[in-house]
């Protein structure tokens, strides 16, 4: 069986970028990946300006505390103050700019103004450069602000409007087709006959691609037969860079995934020493009977829920951030303190689902089944625990928030 990590150093091989890109308006670039550098059209801040509600100062007319000057200006943002005089202070509100001759800020908290004076007593002597920010500190006219390949979160956002840029060219989205195999299955509201269950995949999966950013196409639930694997394959593989299908990838005679696939393109049916997990398929199916269309790469996860969910998580999401341009691997794990025994270790790599307790420690599920979906509802996280190898409690375990393998 292969490792893990030999399972996704292939699956990453194998990813290549897409090409094509477009441009959309800022606000509507949240989720999307930036496809080249942009550099700032202005300067952020423009000016100088105060970071706090104070008054603007010479640092020469206050050698010591307790100077008196005369408030000669009021500055309030968006306004632009004159020259300071010397024995004179400017009364200056948050990100106004400082006016010429000034060069600290002394917050109101540190002076006294009495009652309808037009003086003002520093009880302070502040240092040169005291709460001003300078211009351009944060961007500058010219300099890159984001780079090709970023993600773009609500704070890259943020920036790109610093910088006065209303559009951004971004890498059109990674399309998915996803479809459901099993002629147990059904869809919540409908009926269910005898033997049969509710599809939880559909809904965990699209909404896992959705959340990376993908175009997520839902063809729904196919029959157990292989001429109609087939034509779903063919189906999906005519608009998308990628189909995801969950059960069907073991032996079995009612498995149909792996014959249909080799008949349309191409399939290798690994075994991967993984828990819960193991059956993970991935391969190509063709567009067209023409080379020239291309293929659109292929995984099949096992049907179990809980390992369908932790498969998609530790393999495909790292493929669809490659096939994005992204930076692809798994999250940072932490160094926890496990608050459970697990004894019964497995020869292969465990990813046992905890939740983080109020003593800072792990909790584990009391059920780690892989049919068993709850489990990861209720928790916050994953161990990843080597093959082999004892928890006991009060050892230091590798721990995976969710968060991060979901964001």
């Amino acid at each position: 069986m292969l490792t893990a990590q030999q399972a996704l150093d292939h699956l990453l091989s194998n990813a290549v970028t897409v090409n094509e890109s477009e441009m959309v308006n800022t606000q509507a670039a949240l989720g999307r990946v930036l496809a080249e550098d942009v550099k700032s059209l202005v300067d952020v801040p423009p000016l100088d300006n105060t970071s706090m509600d104070g008054y603007a100062v010479r640092c020469a007319d206050i050698a010591t505390p307790g100077q008196i000057l005369k408030i000669a200006q009021r500055i309030p943002a968006g306004s632009i103050g004159k020259q300071l005089e010397p024995g004179t202070a400017a009364r200056i509100f948050t990100g106004a700019p400082v006016p010429p001759g000034a060069d600290a800020v002394v917050m109101q908290e540190d002076c006294t103004v009495e009652g309808g004076s037009d003086q003002v007593t520093i009880n302070v002597a502040p240092s040169s450069g005291q709460w001003i920010r300078r211009s351009g500190e944060d961007l500058t006219t010219g300099k890159t602000c984001l780079t090709a390949g970023t993600f773009l979160r609500p704070q890259e956002l943020g920036v790109a409007a610093s910088a006065g840029l209303t559009h951004l060219k971004v890498k059109r989205r990674v399309k998915v087709a996803a479809f459901f195999t099993g002629d147990e299955l059904a869809l919540p509201g409908e009926p269910l006959k005898p033997g049969g269950i509710y599809n939880s995949n559909r809904d965990t999966l699209l909404a896992c691609l959705k959340s990376l950013g993908c175009d997520a196409t839902d063809l729904g639930i196919v029959p157990d037969r292989l001429d109609a694997t087939r034509e779903a394959l063919r189906k999906a593989s005519k608009d998308h860079d990628l189909i995801i299908t969950s059960g069907g990838v073991s032996v079995g005679e009612e498995d149909h995934i792996k014959p249909a696939v080799t008949a349309e393109g191409r399939l290798d049916l690994w075994q991967i020493a993984i828990k819960p997990g193991k059956p993970l398929a991935f391969g190509a199916v063709r567009k067209s009977s023409e080379p020239k269309d291309g293929e659109a790469w292929f995984v099949g996860l096992p049907g179990n829920p809980v390992s369908s969910f932790v498969t998609f998580l530790l393999f495909v999401r790292p493929f669809i951030l490659r096939l994005q341009g992204r930076e692809a691997k798994l999250p940072q794990s932490y160094l926890m303190r496990a608050d459970f025994d697990w004894l019964k270790a497995d020869r292969r790599n465990e990813f046992l689902r905890v939740k983080i307790n109020d003593q800072g420690g792990l909790d584990l599920y009391p059920n780690q089944s892989s049919g068993v979906l709850t489990s990861a509802s209720w928790g916050d996280g994953l161990v990843d625990c080597p093959p082999n190898q004892p928890i006991k409690s009060g050892e230091l375990v590798k721990y995976i928030p969710f968060d991060a393998l979901l964001k």
